[in-house]
């Protein structure tokens, strides 16, 4: 490291033999963590706010922890441009903040955001919320970005304009590679006008089939919505835009059949809604909580999958649903480790057979032991064990995490 601007390091007491943990400031002193890392051979995992370390494999050694939380700097922001270029530890919600004043957001809505989710972390796991709909992920947002390989070389892609988008692709690579690939170290973001307003339809939807229907019954009419979210019970529609164009498709919502009476969520209301279905997507200690990536058309049978299977192994589920993306999260709840490890195989597989993959995001204790983290190998596997060998030679970004595919 640096004799000017060394990097924090903290040791853990005898009590707690766990890595050592380092927190640099600047892209100098990242660069020279990780050349020192390779120096002496150490296993590295990169962690910003830790609210997905639980995903995917448990990494099978770390020697080194590599905290963002000191990277947290803006860099440059062009409102005239619509672009921001950060350092990758800074939290949404801060940069929220520092672009609110010149009505421009970052239309990103994950359920990790309140508890501080860093804008690498969120690239790193591909991480979403229901306004995917509207905007895609964070990836899509991405025109640029500063990496740090494994070896500690720097590795620039792309631009600061829009237009210029030249290396896209690398940064895509690191999109969803959970710290396999290197360190996400400041990222160039394309933003949005923020919306002067935003309003809520809450109907009852007591099944997919309902939940489904009244979606594409929002999609297609002129509401334009940006996330429709299902909970089991109940489905949200957001829209948001200018104060006379929110009011205007309140109105017109009650004219759809499948929509009319629907109860109006605007302000703090709204607010506590879709708050209340992060948190409650997210899980607690003890819950399994699985992404499923799949058609929207599927909804129904993979609701129909899970109950019979959770039911079949004693323990409780819950099926959330951005319906029309076709993106479902299952918690299950109570039972032993044994029935969230039958559950988790189960319906990985129903929802592999019908085309779709899924990522385990929490497991209660013992899981582990009973069920693998992934389950069978995507086509795509050997192309990311080349690309792994090519950044990661010596497998020493989060060795496990993707196990056993690389």
């Amino acid at each position: 490291m640096t004799d000017e601007s060394p990097a924090t390091v903290q040791h853990d007491t005898p009590a707690d033999p766990g890595p050592v943990r380092v927190r640099p400031t600047t892209l100098a002193e990242a660069a020279d963590v990780l050349r020192g890392a390779a120096a002496d051979r150490q296993a590295l995992l990169f962690t910003g706010a830790g609210t997905a370390t639980s995903w995917g494999g448990r990494p099978t050694r770390t020697d080194l922890a590599v905290e963002t939380a000191g990277l947290d700097r803006l860099v440059s922001h062009a409102p005239g441009d619509w672009t921001v270029t950060v350092q990758a530890g800074m939290p949404l919600t801060r940069l929220q903040e520092l672009l609110a004043p010149e009505g421009q957001w970052l239309p990103l809505d994950p359920p990790a955001a309140p508890s501080g989710a860093t804008l690498g972390g969120l690239l790193a796991t591909d991480d979403s919320g229901p306004r995917i709909l509207a905007y895609g992920g964070l990836g899509g947002l991405v025109i640029g970005a500063t990496l740090i390989l494994a070896d500690g070389s720097v590795v620039r892609t792309g631009g600061g304009v829009i237009k210029n988008v030249a290396g896209y692709d690398l940064a895509k690579l690191f999109t969803g590679s959970l710290g396999t690939f290197g360190l996400l170290a400041e990222l160039t973001l394309r933003v949005h006008p923020l919306p002067q307003v935003g309003a809520t339809l809450d109907l009852p939807a007591a099944d997919a089939e309902q939940a489904l229907a009244a979606a594409r019954a929002a999609l297609h009419s002129p509401l334009e919505p940006v996330a429709t979210e299902w909970d089991g019970t109940r489905l949200l529609i957001r829209f948001h835009g200018t104060v006379a164009g929110t009011a205007a498709r309140v109105r017109l919502a009650d004219a759809i059949p499948r929509l009319a009476g629907a109860r109006v969520l605007d302000g703090a209301d709204e607010n506590a809604a879709w708050g209340r279905l992060a948190a409650r997507m997210s899980g607690e200690d003890g819950d399994t909580v699985l992404r499923a990536a799949a058609g929207p058309a599927h909804l129904p049978e993979l609701a129909d999958a899970l109950g019979d299977i959770a039911a079949a192994h004693g323990v409780g589920a819950e099926l959330f649903s951005s319906v029309a993306v076709g993106v479902h999260t299952a918690r299950l709840r109570g039972g032993d480790a044994a029935g969230h490890a039958a559950c988790l195989t189960a319906w990985r597989d129903a929802v592999r057979v019908r085309g779709g993959t899924v990522t385990l995001r929490r497991r209660r204790e013992g899981v582990d032991s009973l069920a693998g983290a992934w389950g069978d190998a995507p086509p795509t596997a050997p192309l990311l064990r080349a690309l792994k060998r090519q950044f990661d030679p010596e497998d020493r970004c989060a060795p496990g995490r993707f196990a056993p595919w690389f």
